[in-house]
């Protein structure tokens, strides 16, 4: 994707690349796309880099991504929307989810305190992109009805390696063999 300059139509929510810290960029600012992988936006805003969420894609004339969820009827916390959720996230630098990439090792949910817990880990220990996935994650899976709370524990044991990816991604990737 060529980089391109566009106009905030809104106040944004973002996060500082690479550490993830939450930040809103006001509404009218001169903004850079300079990547565009798995329905999130990286950009470029007064010297600084930040991830913008495709659900909040509106805010820089994008289409944005729905992501919606029926509530469950007995009001607990439905596991199959909690992968839905963690599906609809892509590592920043490929456009691979974090499921399909064998990221996602565990998911416990605790309806009664409206809390899911996620052990994760990232393609490389030094991923200074983690504190960045970590935040997709919560913000996503948050979204699934009766969640509160999500926690991402990040473990390196086992450690990744590509034979955790799916047979599609290690495709995508060009990695199976």
């Amino acid at each position: 994707m060529k980089q391109k300059m566009v106009v905030t139509e809104s106040d944004c929510k973002a996060r500082l690349v690479p550490v993830g810290t939450p930040a809103i960029i006001p509404a009218g600012e001169f903004v850079t796309i300079t990547q565009d992988l798995g329905g999130n936006y990286t950009i470029t805003w007064r010297g600084n880099m930040y991830r913008i969420d495709g659900t909040d894609a509106h805010a820089i004339g994008r289409k944005t991504l729905v992501l919606s969820f029926e509530p469950p009827s007995d009001g607990n916390i439905d596991k199959d929307q909690v992968w839905k959720a963690l599906q609809s996230v892509y590592d920043p630098e490929i456009p691979i989810d974090l499921v399909s990439l064998g990221l996602i090792y565990a998911v416990k949910i605790d309806s009664e305190n409206s809390r899911v817990n996620i052990d994760m880990t990232l393609t490389a220990p030094a991923c200074g992109m983690g504190p960045v996935l970590v935040g997709d994650v919560e913000y996503r899976v948050a979204m699934v009805p009766n969640v509160d709370s999500v926690a991402v524990n990040l473990v390196f044991d086992p450690p990744w390696s590509r034979e955790m990816m799916s047979e599609e991604a290690q495709l995508e990737a060009g990695v199976f063999f």
